[in-house]
């Protein structure tokens, strides 16, 4: 390895660079030293995913969770589950060549408990997937409500900056302002929407369509109202209105204008106006610390989630199998397609080989 130093002239830096390819040297394609490190055992697949995730991290967290992936945190996992079943497999694998005796070297009953283990583990890797991916991408937050209920104000407050345009005119916000802010290392993305009403204008109703998309996606609905223009019943019918769209996601009621009524027990109660948010700063504070990941491995790559719910799929149906009866070949087949999901996560994915290794290793086949 060659380190040159020279001063900042992007002229001299272009001269160099244009010099050392003359002399034969090649610029490197993207991402092209993990690909070699990769392809060199340097590190798993996993592990070289990590490293864009790495790069790409913007918030404590989800800096967090790729250095827990660059050093193997997923990789771990996801081998001790491989290992333990490659065992079973090459029992199975070898109970095909004495098939006409009838004999069964893999032990049923360990089996069926090794994949009941297997089976909690992928599935609470799966469902870690939600929570890796508010970290890594921010967690999708929608300021909902009628017109003039003090979004943009409360967008605004939050940022500490004034990002939204403000103003007495309802239909202000015909389109989605999108901005991020940071809470105990978690990012939200927050999204102020238009208001919620019927009207003619066919611009507000494109953005008013994009308002429910938004609803329907968020993680953490924010209704804010007016109680000064909005009715008890019509706070019931947006909330009715808001669950129905969204099936996933928490909503937080929020009554606007504290400084003009009393809290209400049942809402959480803020001043946009007057930078008082401090109940609403709470409740994202609360939902952050759900967010904290201790020492449990959570994936946040959406490849990973595919393959663990391709795996858990096979070891459902090798499960099934075990119970009622199913073939020495069939059952193989399950657990071989399981093993190769697992492995298309770390980039192990020659299942043959591993297997083989087992069964040569521990047996002699010619005795």
């Amino acid at each position: 390895m060659v380190e040159i130093s020279c001063h900042g002239s992007s002229y001299i830096l272009k001269e160099i660079l244009d010099l050392l390819i003359q002399n034969g040297a090649q610029p490197a394609q993207a991402g092209e030293f993990t690909e070699r490190a990769f392809l060199h055992g340097k590190m798993d697949l996993s592990q070289a995913e990590a490293v864009a995730d790495l790069i790409a991290s913007e918030n404590q967290a989800s800096h967090r969770l790729a250095l827990d992936q660059l050093r193997g945190g997923v990789s771990s996992e996801i081998n001790e589950l491989r290992k333990e079943l490659i065992q079973f497999a090459s029992l199975l694998e070898l109970e095909l060549d004495f098939g006409e005796e009838d004999v069964e070297f893999a032990d049923r009953e360990k089996l069926i408990n090794l994949i009941e283990n297997l089976q909690s583990l992928v599935n609470s890797l799966i469902t870690s997937f939600q929570t890796g991916q508010a970290i890594k991408e921010g967690v999708l937050t929608a300021l909902v409500g009628r017109p003039n209920a003090g979004k943009s104000t409360l967008l605004n407050t939050l940022l500490n900056d004034d990002r939204a345009i403000i103003s007495n005119i309802p239909g202000t916000t015909r389109d989605t302002i999108e901005e991020f802010f940071e809470l105990q290392g978690v990012k939200f993305r927050l999204i102020d929407t238009a208001g919620i009403r019927e009207t003619k204008n066919t611009i507000e109703n494109l953005g008013i369509e994009r308002t429910m998309r938004n609803i329907e996606k968020a993680k953490i609905v924010v209704y804010l109202y007016d109680p000064l223009e909005t009715s008890d019943a019509e706070v019931l019918q947006d909330v009715h209105y808001i669950k129905d769209k969204n099936l996933r996601g928490e909503i937080w009621v929020v009554r606007n204008k504290a400084d003009l009524f009393r809290p209400n027990k049942d809402h959480i109660t803020i001043s946009a106006k007057n930078k008082e948010i401090k109940s609403l700063l709470d409740a994202f504070s609360s939902y952050a610390s759900q967010l904290q990941i201790g020492d449990q491995t959570i994936i946040t790559n959406a490849r990973h989630k595919y393959e663990l719910e391709q795996a858990l799929s096979y070891l459902n149906n090798a499960q099934n199998g075990l119970k009622n009866g199913l073939s020495h070949d069939l059952l193989a087949f399950e657990i071989r397609y399981a093993l190769k999901h697992l492995g298309n996560i770390t980039g192990e994915i020659d299942i043959d080989r591993d297997i083989l290794g087992t069964i040569f290793g521990q047996f002699c086949i010619g005795k």
